[in-house]
């Protein structure tokens, strides 16, 4: 008899039902939308098919605004804030109060100066920092009433993007593509794409965690090469990369057959996935095709504002052009099948000088985010491609009043209470979901937590959080860890 060595490609792949063939040949027939939960046979072969129901959602761009945005001067007007500016807090919210750097006795109040108005035909609130997003009133879901346990940026990311504040947990991208498998046969099913100063959490906000590797977010620049050696070397035929691509998947098919991991097939199928790439990828971030409306619409090389000390760049860097081209990215992925594709803006960190460095951060995502918007409805993909917004956490209606600083011109972290976004993907557009009191520290009406949320994006997806599930160390986890429930008041 025949070692495993010795049988030829076709044996190996018609006799190894159940182990690395028919890993293979789900992972293929899910990448053309041929497999789903109904018609696999064997679900330990076909282990990718866990879609629970039809979900309207396909594919979810979920612009990630690191450091928190201050809700209330984008989305959360507060004229009872306004009318108590510099007068202390309430000792009753005081003396329960926790801050990250503000000292207690000492903080006053700090009202916006902002100047606000009503959007679309639902009246959708939106501050002057925001007249392009302000446009897409009535297709947004604002939810105020969002709140988290975690007041430190590094911890509030981590759970907002995997659903506990702690390492080696999948992201919210892996778990959907673990459920749904990618859409995309020569582009990752998960894509990151990065801009300004870069994130505190760093590559923690996108990984797989114990799920496999294929299921990490890839990391995208925007320009020259999409992946950082992507490309062969000069000189490397391809017809010798074919070849040497050839016998690595035989070594690793032997392999697979001696010990049975997992982490062989995942590594096999990348392999594959980065020889695809190499035409996919290039053609992807080649914006050329893109007619000069389009490209003007997302604001495509626009210049930065003047000065360079602003708290969402660093010198050199060009980041309204950057999240202009990240959001035109984005679009053309959805369109090539990436299931999730996360666009990370640091920072938002506002400490200080709030008006400077909000205004600036604004300006950067306004004009970009409502063209993404926009776009996404005039093809026809925004019901089916979930546009969120959104960060950690919010800031607090308290000045900042670090010591050694002559005046309250920042915000703290404020977890209690804070806005986020969300377009398309089935949910109801020119709704507002949930209130805060009147000067904005707690969440007075239809609290919302982030496995809540999660929960309810992983059912627009036809995902059943309680059900998408991974045994690992002696445990089933999932997203949303031992909680979450699905608002059904956001779906359409």
């Amino acid at each position: 008899m025949n070692s495993p060595l010795h049988r030829t490609r076709r044996e190996f792949l018609t006799t190894s039902a159940s182990g690395l063939g028919g890993i293979a040949l789900g992972s293929m027939l899910s990448e053309d939308g041929l497999l789903t939960a109904a018609n696999a046979a064997d679900p330990a072969a076909f282990a990718e098919a866990r879609s629970h129901r039809e979900g309207p959602a396909k594919a979810c761009i979920f612009i990630f605004m690191e450091g928190a945005p201050s809700q209330l001067d984008l989305f959360t007007p507060k004229p009872k804030l306004n009318e108590l500016h510099g007068q202390s807090l309430p000792k009753s919210i005081l003396d329960k109060a926790r801050f990250a750097f503000i000292q207690p006795d000492t903080a006053t109040l700090m009202g916006s100066p902002r100047k606000w108005a009503k959007h679309g035909q639902c009246g959708m609130d939106f501050s002057d920092l925001l007249p392009h997003l302000s446009t897409c009133a009535d297709d947004l879901l604002m939810i105020r009433s969002l709140h988290s346990e975690q007041f430190n940026h590094h911890p509030g990311q981590l759970l907002m993007q995997c659903g506990v504040a702690r390492f080696g947990m999948p992201s919210m991208g892996s778990w959907i593509n673990y459920g749904l498998g990618s859409a995309s046969r020569n582009l990752p099913g998960y894509v990151v794409l990065n801009a300004g100063r870069g994130g505190s959490g760093g590559s923690s906000l996108w990984t797989s965690g114990f799920l496999s590797s294929k299921y990490a977010g890839v990391q995208f620049r925007n320009q020259g090469e999409p992946v950082l050696n992507l490309q062969n070397p000069a000189g490397l035929a391809p017809e010798m990369q074919r070849a040497g691509l050839d016998a690595l998947r035989d070594l690793n098919e032997a392999r697979y057959q001696e010990v049975h991991d997992p982490e062989i097939a995942s590594r096999i199928a990348n392999y594959e996935l980065a020889n695809r790439m190499q035409t996919a990828a290039p053609e992807l971030v080649d914006l050329s095709g893109e007619s000069q409306e389009t490209l003007a619409m997302y604001g495509v090389d626009r210049p930065e504002p003047l000065g360079n000390d602003f708290r969402g760049t660093l010198p050199g860097l060009r980041t309204y052009d950057t999240l202009a081209r990240n959001c035109l990215l984005a679009r053309r992925m959805v369109e090539r099948g990436v299931r999730f594709i996360n666009i990370i803006h640091a920072s938002w960190d506002q400490h200080s000088e709030l008006d400077k460095n909000l205004t600036y951060n604004a300006g950067a995502v306004d004009q970009p985010i409502a063209a993404l918007i926009k776009d996404l409805k005039q093809r026809g993909l925004l019901d089916s491609t979930l546009v969120v917004w959104g960060s950690e956490f919010g800031r607090t209606p308290l000045g900042e009043n670090r010591p050694g600083r002559l005046s309250n011109t920042g915000r703290d972290h404020h977890p209690q209470a804070f806005t986020m976004l969300m377009a398309g993907g089935g949910f109801k557009g020119g709704h507002i979901y949930g209130a805060t009191d009147e000067i904005g520290w707690f969440a007075t009406e239809n609290p919302v937590s982030i496995n809540d949320l999660h929960a309810t994006i992983l059912h627009q997806f036809g995902l059943d959080h309680l059900k998408l599930t991974y045994r690992f160390q002696g445990r089933d986890f999932r997203l949303t860890d031992v909680a979450g429930n699905v608002v059904h008041d956001w779906i359409a």
